[in-house]
């Protein structure tokens, strides 16, 4: 017998669950996108798109996925040859450090392993290292999606300053917008990067580049900036289709605007960010109680250090079955281990990002359970009843 007839459920970090709303708003004819309704609802994204960034400043949009917000805050960052410090908790915070370089950006590293936060005296320490200023940005990923691992980007900021050193701070926050607080004003942000696939609600196909004032002058000079990747005419458009460097990506822009509506105007920035630390504190419960029976562990180990829209877990030597059994006999699909690859089979990540509400996380981690009881898979008894526990005290 097979139970995974029925609407499956998607726990991976991104593309996440994509509400029924969103999705309807994009099913349409065509707009016009010369004129109208089309203008008029794209320039309302803008100040919703700022409250969710939490920023006065501006914000540029492009066709393409997170990589493609890397390159085009890289591209407006850099000239070649200059430098960057990149503070690397995971494989995308890697990631991102390796596509800067590939433009021919110096780099330096600090990595600090997959299952610790950026400690802020080594970024002072590296900054005080650096008289002569050569560091033009200080790269950071508030959530690293394959480690999990969030930092503490006020923290950082901090740092920074008590070095004394100029440089512009650039965070990725794809993993972690709207999911995490993230307050790119107050703590300091130069530069922030965004995506439509995972908090948003939207499918993949929209980056997003916020940046301050600071950075537009800082950077206003870069070599690396060709006409598509150009935040300036994108922020300051005199002209509709400059805001896109051509055809506007449509009905993107129509799933965003009832994305936006739903998180900003309907539940509140503030709401969503206490529903996803709810969601991931469930979890977190139920891992924790699993692993006092069997080799199952939060990769995280300090709470304040956990990003609240995906848990990695270890499940050792068992990970690619589990995952396995929960897709095929249950329709649950979990994520896989990435940045693991020395233990790829021990790991897996589940994420609580996006439109997911109380059932759907403990309908995924009932799952998990009936996984571990089906494969024999070590485990301790009760992490449903503390999972429910958490969501019955919130």
């Amino acid at each position: 017998m097979n139970l995974a007839m029925g609407r499956p459920y998607l726990a991976i970090p991104g593309p996440s669950v994509m509400p029924d709303r969103v999705l309807n708003a994009m099913h349409r004819a065509a707009p016009d996108i010369y004129a109208g309704a089309l203008h008029d609802m794209t320039a309302s994204l803008y100040p919703d798109l700022r409250a969710v960034a939490r920023t006065d400043h501006h914000v540029a949009i492009y066709i393409g996925n997170g990589h493609a917000a890397w390159e085009a805050a890289n591209c407006n960052l850099f000239s070649r040859g200059e430098r960057a410090l990149a503070l690397t908790t995971g494989a995308f915070g890697t990631s991102w450090a390796n596509s800067v370089e590939r433009l021919g950006v110096r780099v330096d590293r600090i990595d600090f392993g997959r299952c610790d936060a950026a400690d802020p005296a080594r970024v002072a320490e590296a900054l005080a290292a650096d008289p002569g200023h050569q560091i033009k940005v200080v790269l950071l990923t508030h959530v690293d999606t394959a480690s999990t691992v969030r930092n503490d980007v006020a923290a950082v900021r901090a740092a920074m300053d008590s070095a004394g050193h100029p440089a512009l701070l650039a965070v990725d926050c794809i993993a972690s917008l709207a999911c995490d607080p993230f307050l790119m004003d107050e703590w300091g942000v130069d530069v922030m990067v965004g995506a439509s696939q995972k908090g948003l609600m939207t499918p993949p196909g929209l980056g997003l580049v916020w940046f301050s004032d600071r950075a537009l002058e800082c950077c206003s000079g870069s070599d690396l900036r060709t006409p598509y990747w150009d935040w300036t005419p994108r922020a300051f458009a005199q002209e509709y289709w400059q805001r896109f460097c051509g055809t506007a990506p449509t009905h993107h822009l129509f799933g965003l605007r009832e994305a936006l509506t739903m998180l900003v105007h309907e539940e509140g920035l503030e709401a969503a960010w206490a529903r996803h630390r709810t969601l991931a504190r469930a979890v977190w419960a139920a891992v924790d109680v699993w692993g006092q029976g069997g080799d199952i562990a939060l990769n995280i180990a300090d709470p304040a250090a956990r990003g609240h829209s995906v848990t990695s877990v270890r499940v050792g030597g068992a990970a690619t079955r589990l995952r396995r059994w929960c897709a095929e006999q249950a329709g649950v699909t979990l994520g896989v281990g990435l940045g693991m690859e020395d233990a790829e089979d021990d790991w897996l990540r589940i994420a609580h990002m996006g439109h997911v509400n109380a059932h759907m996380t403990l309908g995924a981690l009932s799952v998990i359970e009936s996984g571990l009881c089906a494969l024999d898979i070590p485990h301790g008894k009760g992490a449903l009843e503390a999972a429910a526990s958490v969501i019955a005290s919130a």
